[in-house]
């Protein structure tokens, strides 16, 4: 074959040229690889490497109309727990033949319709995204261009029909028994920012219904909202110690927040858990590293990934999909936890006890129900989420 000029992009033509078949039987090879003979897939492929050629996406999208990709939207990057969940996503993709893009809006909800936007500019097949509250706008977008999409991480405060994830409120509930088990009725609350983020909604509101069906108010000053991130954890504690009287046990909804404020109590001396408990959420394998190791709540960050992958395939290849079930979230206690000490600030004071209505827990449970998300009459499971 004669020199071609360097600067010049080889073709389909001439891959085919060079592994001696037809145009047709080159351009099978690499759509759809199953339906060729492997000494033709083979020559094709032997080809391609040869000249370095690439596929013109834009021109495969074109006359498809598909681009064979998948956005997923995520609240931040920096969250191990969401890698989990990426990399089972992607796995499935690539082995039905799609392809993922990855976007963050790092938190700031106020940009993720024009980040979206931007997105389903590029060309997408569907869109997969973290949480079930999204501005209405989103969906306007989704419906006037038919784009299948999939939510994921919670089943919470949601009408939609495809949603991969946990009752975020039912585990933190089940979380929160943990700690009360033990004898602590001093609760404090370190969520993100709940704003557009129901998930941090059903975790906050999740341990104030089981503080409330305990007979505990839960003080407005005791319920923190801070960045979720190690530094959002270490400032809470230097809040809470500034506090006249402080909790006895601090719940964090992340254990990035709940290993921020671990290493706080290690820098000014406290105790954990002798002078104050910690609990974490997520379940990520650095919680378990901490010493002490650190209670949470365990994820199926993996299993969320891959099967919104699979579902988001069905739809678009025209499958019926049924509407998934919740998915199992595994309370883990740890040595984060231990009862309450009697000499911390607080103790006895009674600011942990009486839930009338205009008590924080009071009003959780009335939210909660409200939405329709009321706990079902189950038996209580045990600290693994066993069911006795």
């Amino acid at each position: 074959m004669p020199d071609k000029d360097p600067h010049c992009r080889p073709t389909l033509a001439d891959v085919a040229k060079l592994a001696g078949v037809s145009l047709g039987s080159a351009s099978r090879a690499l759509s759809v690889p199953d339906q060729v003979k492997p000494s033709t897939l083979q020559a094709v492929n032997r080809a391609v490497a040869q000249l370095g050629y690439i596929r013109d996406g834009a021109a495969r999208a074109l006359a498809s109309r598909r681009t064979r990709t998948i956005a997923a939207v995520y609240p931040t990057l920096t969250n191990p727990i969401f890698a989990h969940s990426t990399h089972s996503m992607q796995q499935t993709l690539w082995a039905s033949g799609y392809q993922l893009l990855i976007v963050s809006h790092e938190y700031h909800v106020e940009d993720e319709t024009t980040l979206i936007r931007a997105t389903l500019e590029r060309g997408i097949d569907g869109i997969i995204m973290v949480g079930t509250d999204h501005d209405e706008d989103v969906f306007s977008l989704f419906r006037l261009r038919d784009l299948p999409y999939v939510l994921t991480w919670s089943v919470d405060e949601s009408s939609h029909p495809y949603c991969v994830g946990i009752s975020n409120f039912d585990a933190a509930y089940r979380l929160a028994q943990c700690a009360l088990t033990r004898g602590h009725q001093r609760i404090g609350i370190c969520s993100g920012a709940s704003a557009r983020n129901e998930r941090a909604r059903g975790r906050r509101d999740g341990i104030l219904a089981a503080a409330s069906e305990a007979g505990l108010d839960v003080p407005q000053a005791w319920i923190l909202e801070r960045p979720f991130s190690y530094e959002g954890g270490r400032d809470a504690i230097r809040c809470y110690w500034r506090m006249a009287h402080r909790p006895s046990v601090i719940f964090f909804g992340t254990d990035l927040q709940a290993m921020g404020a671990l290493d706080e109590c290690r820098r000014r001396g406290i105790d954990v858990p002798g002078e104050v408990s910690l609990v974490g959420f997520d379940g990520i394998d650095e919680a378990a590293m901490m010493r002490p190791a650190i209670t949470t709540v365990c994820i199926p960050a993996h299993d969320i990934g891959s099967k919104a992958a699979k579902i988001m395939v069905d739809l678009i290849e025209g499958r019926q999909v049924e509407p998934p079930a919740p998915m199992p979230a595994i309370v883990v206690e740890r040595e984060s936890v231990g009862p309450p000490s009697d000499t911390a600030p607080g103790s006895g004071s009674g600011s942990g006890s009486g839930s009338g209505s205009g008590s924080a827990s009071a009003k959780a449970t009335q939210r909660h129900s409200a939405s329709g998300h009321s706990r079902r009459a189950t038996p209580a499971p045990d600290a693994f989420g066993r069911h006795t």
